[in-house]
């Protein structure tokens, strides 16, 4: 008699069946995501639309993982925006020019100048970091991402309006 024949019932006692496949070790958790670091950026701007032109420099501050946002729109020697605010507390935006000091609990309720709609933090970071964005196009790319964009699109009047953003600072910090 062949050896296997006497395994078979010593195998069968403890439950392993060669029929069977081997039991599988359970599947592994998914690995946590690291958590999207704070992103701090400068950007030269060119603005043109029904109303005018204008260039200046476009100071971000996004942390993604707290929808923290500072973003600081200079130009003609003065502040044209600035935007504050993170996903707990709410968001306000202040436009002098404009006359307008407004709030909300969200970045997608804020009404943002020059840029697409963007529903949060996270939208805005993917723009700035990858591009992404409703009538957003990227000229220009290196290894941190794109250098020049460009966004066409309309103004909160529904004219047509050009806005160019070229990095000339890129900070990615890790740590909070």
């Amino acid at each position: 008699m062949p050896r296997t024949w006497f395994l078979l019932p010593a195998l069968l006692l403890t439950g392993v069946c060669p029929a069977q496949a081997p039991p599988q070790a359970p599947p592994l958790a998914a690995p946590v995501p690291a958590p999207a670091p704070l992103l701090r950026a400068q950007y030269q701007w060119g603005y043109a639309g029904a109303d005018g032109q204008g260039k200046g420099t476009l100071n971000v501050l996004l942390d993604p993982d707290t929808g923290r946002a500072v973003l600081e729109l200079m130009g003609l020697g003065e502040r044209l925006m600035l935007l504050e605010g993170d996903s707990a507390t709410g968001y306000r935006v202040q436009i002098p020019r404009q006359k307008i000091d407004a709030s909300a609990p969200t970045l997608a309720a804020v009404p943002l100048p020059f840029f697409p709609q963007v529903g949060n933090v996270d939208a805005l970071y993917r723009l700035l970091a990858e591009g992404t964005g409703a009538g957003v196009k990227v000229t220009k790319r290196d290894a941190s991402g794109p250098v020049k964009l460009r966004y066409q699109g309309k103004d909160d009047r529904g004219r047509e309006i050009m806005v160019w953003l070229e990095r000339t600072r890129w900070e990615l910090q890790a740590g909070k």
